[in-house]
C-alpha cells in the first residue's frame, strides 16, 4: 500500500533534476505541483531563478503542464504571466486532473513526469497514472495550509513505515 508513495527521483529542488537524462529516457512533458514546488505558497509570482529555469525546460524541448489543488486565481495569476497551461482544484491524487494534463501536453504516461513536494498529492496521484514521478523537497513548509500539513502527518506515519521496511532511507548529509 505504502509503495504507492515511494517517488522514483528525489530532489532538494526543480532545480536539481537533470534534463538531459529525462530526455534521453524519453520524456517530453512535465506534469508540476505549484505551491512549493515551483515557488513558496505565499509566492504570488514565479522567481527570476525560476523563469531561467522554465526557460531552459522548453528550450531543451519538454512542455509544462501545471496541476495544482489551488483556486484558479491563484492558479492562473501565477501561470499567466509564464504562459504556461494549467489545471486548478485538481482534487490530487485522483486521476481527472492527470489525465486532462496528459491530454493539454498530448502525450502518454511513459513520456511525462509529475513533480510536486507532497507524496500523498503528487506522488500517489503520478504514480497511479504511471507517470515518472519526481519529490522535491517542500520550499516554504512554514506557509502550508491545514490540508497540507494534515497531509505531511499521514506523510510522517508513512515514511515510517517505509523506512522500517527498507524502502526509504535518508539521503546523506556531507
Amino acid at each position: 500500500m505504502f509503495e504507492r508513495l515511494l517517488p522514483n527521483m528525489r530532489v532538494g529542488s526543480v532545480y536539481e533534476i537533470d534534463l538531459d537524462v529525462l530526455a534521453a529516457q524519453g520524456v517530453r512533458g512535465i506534469i508540476t505541483d505549484l505551491d512549493n514546488t515551483l515557488v513558496g505558497a505565499k509566492e504570488p509570482l514565479a522567481t527570476p531563478e525560476l523563469v531561467l529555469w522554465l526557460d531552459k525546460v522548453r528550450d531543451a524541448g519538454f512542455s509544462v503542464v501545471i496541476v495544482s489543488n489551488n483556486n484558479e486565481t491563484r492558479v492562473g495569476s501565477f501561470a499567466a504571466p509564464l504562459q504556461i497551461p494549467f489545471v486548478h482544484a485538481a482534487r490530487k491524487p485522483t486521476q481527472g486532473a492527470f489525465r486532462k494534463a496528459l491530454a493539454m501536453l498530448g502525450l502518454k504516461a511513459n513520456e511525462t513526469v509529475m513533480i510536486g513536494d507532497q507524496m500523498m498529492t503528487d506522488v500517489l496521484g503520478g504514480n497511479r497514472m504511471g507517470l515518472y514521478t519526481i519529490l522535491v523537497a517542500p520550499i516554504s513548509p512554514a506557509d502550508e495550509g491545514f490540508m497540507t500539513l494534515f497531509n505531511r502527518r499521514i506523510e510522517r506515519i508513512a515514511l515510517a513505515r517505509l523506512r522500517k521496511r527498507g524502502l526509504w532511507y535518508e539521503e546523506e548529509t556531507k
